[in-house]
């Protein structure tokens, strides 16, 4: 759009004077004002020309500005709140898991207290424009560079491909992906994007056969938590097969601790060698005694997590004669940018 200065000389007496005059109103605002009405003075058809020119122009320059924005788009759940915003930031895959590490791990003694708060010039979206924008990106203009939806309570995250659509992985694989990722300093960003999916793949999970929660009237106690059989090492994790010398019934809100079927429970508990931590999960398979199996998961307190800790590391140096932080600290060193698992 193009625009004229006019530039108007006046002796600063005559400036003070007619501004002394002049009420709720500056003299360039009073000029402004002056040139407006003589607009309004042109012919009619000449009036609504130049009108109908400068608003066209107007929203050439805005459609313009709107076709190089770059941004994602979140959806955010955390604390049994749901937030939907915009960031004009390059957040792709990667520079968005790792700042979901960065947050889940508090590592910076100022990191604030709900994910959102990680982006500071956010602007809020209704549902209705996520999901356009979420449209958008399978449309692949450019324009949305990616779309998440984030469930920090039960601890997924959603990441929408251009040609595959949504797919769903577990926060903390994607967190110990990242750590891997950019564990070595000197990586170029093509190898941490390799690194990266490579330590995803075979991590996803498929949305219709997610397990799903299981509740009791009461949680674990101490003397509830006991363990057997042998520690196996799946990646980053310690799976412990726990006994059930307790009212399962009560914690699971199952029915086995009955005559009524021959039903029992298979539960594992979890330790992460990353993160250095009891997982929040417990996994139990139901075993029918007609040979079915179903497959749950057990929602863990913090206070329950604290319980598991202790029995898992002496249950751990009875077993390898090694403690957890031992196990954690030989697993690191194993998984080194040294070794061949890393030079990708």
């Amino acid at each position: 759009m193009n625009s004229k200065d006019i530039t108007l000389w006046i002796d600063e007496r005559w400036y003070d004077a007619l501004s002394k005059h002049l009420k709720d109103e500056t003299l360039e605002e009073h000029l402004e004002n002056v040139l407006d009405e003589m607009c309004n003075q042109l012919p009619q058809r000449e009036y609504e020309r130049i009108s109908h020119e400068l608003w066209a122009e107007q929203q050439a320059e805005k459609e313009a500005r709107e076709a190089t924005r770059r941004f994602a788009v979140f959806h955010v759940t955390e604390g049994g709140s749901a937030d939907y915003f915009l960031t004009e930031e390059h957040m792709e895959f990667l520079q968005t898991a790792r700042r979901l590490r960065s947050y889940i791990r508090k590592a910076d003694g100022d990191a604030p207290a709900h994910f959102t708060e990680m982006f500071p010039r956010g602007e809020k979206l209704s549902r209705e424009q996520f999901e356009t924008y979420v449209s958008e990106r399978l449309d692949n203009t450019g324009r949305v560079v990616g779309a998440f939806d984030i469930d920090l309570d039960s601890g997924y995250l959603d990441a929408l491909n251009i040609m595959d659509g949504w797919k769903r992985f577990r926060i903390q694989d994607v967190s110990t992906a990242v750590y891997f990722a950019t564990k070595k300093s000197a990586a170029s960003p093509d190898e941490q994007w390799r690194t990266f999916l490579d330590r995803l793949q075979g991590k996803e999970i498929t949305y219709e056969t997610e397990p799903q929660y299981l509740t009791g009237i009461r949680t674990l106690h101490a003397e509830d938590i006991s363990f057997a059989e042998d520690i196996i090492q799946n990646d980053n994790l310690l799976e412990f097969y726990m006994e059930v010398s307790f009212h399962a019934d009560e914690v699971f809100g199952t029915n086995v601790c009955t005559t009524e079927n021959d039903d029992w429970l298979n539960i594992y508990a979890n330790y992460d060698l990353d993160a250095r931590r009891v997982c929040d999960t417990l996994e139990v398979y139901l075993q029918r005694g007609n040979g079915d199996e179903e497959a749950f998961k057990y929602r863990l307190s913090a206070e329950e997590q604290a319980l598991l800790l202790p029995r898992m590391n002496t249950y751990c140096q009875e077993y390898w004669g090694q403690s957890l932080e031992e196990c954690s600290a030989n697993y690191l060193s194993e998984q080194s940018p040294a070794s061949p698992e890393m030079q990708m």
